[in-house]
């Protein structure tokens, strides 16, 4: 576990709430910078929610998050300022995603899909974006696959495809929503290589996985939530060989009885 970096990542008295009842309730943690920390939990336990709320996708009902020194917060009740909505612009752009669905533009090569964001978002002239796009490709292994569109690609290849594309923004984190879960098995490990990869490059990242001996072998923090709410929040090795809350260790069972190696 990293014990030098200061805190890139700060949440405090996380809140999120949805007519058919509370998906966050008072959530709170922190992450050093250049450590990576996946999420698990049963289904529908609120983790994509979180993620979500920390980049501002959702806006939290009341809360703070914190990253890269960029805080957005709202007191219950609070409606939505100008000023509000500026820090949340300002959030994102230090936070790239990666969702379960690759979303990349059909109609476009890999590279110009890459080089989209840079141009437009960044103001960035096109043979700058077009070296910045197939060092991205490089960076995930796909500087054979420049000219190629995403109608030609394994799921694989075109999640590593948006990873790419999530990198050429520069954000100082990288959030995935179950990057693999659409993957067949044996095309997990390319994308999870591409992580590790990452995390050995210094990358923040936070990833809400199903993926446990990856959870396992890989994270610096493991959250466990359930029912809207952090559970444990611990190193990997010890959670997963001396969980101390029950529902930790039901959940744990339940992949071990599955026949999933933890």
């Amino acid at each position: 576990m990293n014990t030098v970096n200061k805190p890139l990542i700060v949440i405090e008295h996380l809140c999120k709430s949805y007519e058919d009842g509370v998906v966050l309730k008072d959530v709170s943690f922190t992450i050093r910078e250049g450590d990576l920390a996946t999420v698990i939990g049963p289904s529908g336990c609120g983790k994509s929610t979180f993620l979500r709320c920390i980049n501002c996708l959702e806006l939290m009902d009341s809360g703070s998050v914190t990253v890269a020194g960029v805080t957005v917060s709202r007191r219950p009740g609070e409606r939505p300022t100008p000023e509000l909505l500026q820090k949340v612009h300002e959030l994102r752009t230090e936070v790239g995603m990666v969702f379960q669905s690759y979303n990349l533009f059909p109609n476009k090569d890999l590279l110009h899909n890459i080089m989209l964001a840079p141009m437009v978002v960044k103001k960035m002239k096109e043979e700058e974006a077009r070296e910045l796009g197939m060092k991205m490709l490089e960076k995930v292994g796909l500087e054979g696959y420049a000219n190629r569109y995403p109608s030609t690609l394994s799921g694989g290849q075109s999640q590593r495809a948006a990873i790419a594309r999530a990198l050429a923004m520069n954000p100082r984190v990288m959030l995935y929503d179950e990057p693999t879960s659409a993957l067949d098995p044996e095309l997990v490990g390319e994308v999870l290589h591409v992580m590790k990869d990452l995390d050995a490059e210094g990358m923040t990242q936070i990833i809400v996985t199903h993926e446990m001996k990856f959870a396992k072998d890989a994270s610096d923090y493991i959250i466990f939530m359930d029912k809207g709410e952090i559970v444990e929040y611990e190193d990997g090795d010890i959670l997963f060989a001396n969980p101390k809350n029950e529902r930790t260790r039901a959940f744990l069972r339940h992949f071990v009885n599955a026949g999933v190696t933890c």
